[in-house]
């Protein structure tokens, strides 16, 4: 029960007030079964969240291509694409790479359970559903994902860019600003995998690392307008190993920057790949983010640079990089 107070009376009411749908966590339930995606929604529903639902793993990756959710429930058996290869297609997108996957299954042998592990999964929930327990463990997860994600933002506005390789030397994620650079200073390579530059400079450096103590000599990329200084770090206490990235700019000191805007790192990203030609839909992939939050960071740069079309903003942002006039529309 809360309290509420209208016209300066003081008035009780059994519900509380709805929660603004922007802090509500966003939830998508994949299952073929009717009674599950009833039950499911109306326990996550009461409990505050977002609800979206498909009925089959193709109808599910096509929702992803609009909206990125907070959770997945994912059902493993399902007719047509099942559950553990839906996970697996949906890990390959670069937008909902990051979001964690829950499977909902009746198969409780190892196999499956590993299986549901090894394409991505981060949990399991056995059959016959228990709500509450869902609910419980979906806000877990959420919290947890919600905490990697300021801490990734917050990497990325430091000066290194960050890619980090699990103990084969396989990247597993990286910086919304290592991505920009890496297609920068690698155009046209792979953004799933490293520059073949880069990984034979990886490979060299991954014998050298067990032979010896000494610092490793960084590779350094030189570019038309910059120079990019990338450094190998091994975790002390584990077997992690780290890419850090730095970018020194050659750009002539005369020259106006975008600095003055005062633009964040993910704004500044977005409106380097608008000044490329890049779609929002492009733009997100690269960064790891949905087009919905692509077309929100879109919206602050316009008010920052005073401008109101997309033309104009990418006018202004090469004007800006290169020292030329900039024809605003």
């Amino acid at each position: 029960m809360t309290r509420t107070i209208l016209d300066d009376h003081l008035t009780l009411s059994a519900d509380p007030p709805p929660r603004p749908l922007a802090s509500r966590p966003v939830v998508l339930i994949v299952d073929d079964m009717p009674d599950n995606l009833a039950l499911l929604s109306d326990a996550l529903d009461e409990s505050g969240h977002i609800v979206l639902v498909a009925t089959d793993g193709a109808s599910a990756i096509q929702r992803l291509g609009y909206i990125t959710p907070d959770l997945i429930l994912l059902d493993a058996v399902m007719p047509g694409l099942d559950g553990f290869e839906t996970c697996r297609r949906i890990k390959l997108l670069a937008s909902a790479a990051h979001v964690p996957v829950v499977f909902m299954t009746g198969l409780t042998e190892t196999e499956h359970v590993v299986r549901g592990f090894q394409v991505g999964g981060i949990d399991y929930v056995t059959k016959p559903i228990q709500p509450l327990e869902i609910v419980a463990r979906v806000a877990a997860h959420i919290k947890t994902a919600r905490m990697m994600s300021q801490a990734r933002d917050v990497i990325d506005a430091a000066a290194h860019a960050v890619i980090v390789l699990g103990i084969d030397g396989a990247p597993l994620w990286q910086t919304g600003k290592a991505s920009f650079w890496l297609e920068k200073y690698f155009p046209r390579s792979d953004q799933r995998k490293l520059p073949p530059q880069l990984q034979f400079w990886l490979n060299e450096n991954l014998v050298l690392l067990r032979q010896t103590q000494q610092p490793l000599q960084p590779l350094v990329i030189s570019g038309d307008d910059g120079e990019l200084t990338i450094n190998l770090s091994k975790n002390t206490q584990s077997a992690e190993l780290t890419l850090l990235l730095e970018e020194k700019s050659l750009v002539l000191p005369n020259a106006v920057q975008l600095e003055d805007y005062r633009l964040t790192p993910r704004e500044t990203d977005v409106l380097a790949w608008v000044s490329k030609g890049k779609t929002n839909r492009d733009i997100a992939e690269i960064l790891g983010m949905s087009p919905r939050t692509v077309n929100k960071h879109l919206e602050h740069i316009y008010i920052k640079l005073g401008v109101e079309t997309r033309a104009a903003a990418a006018a202004l942002a090469i004007s800006r990089q290169y020292g030329t006039p900039a024809t605003l529309q």
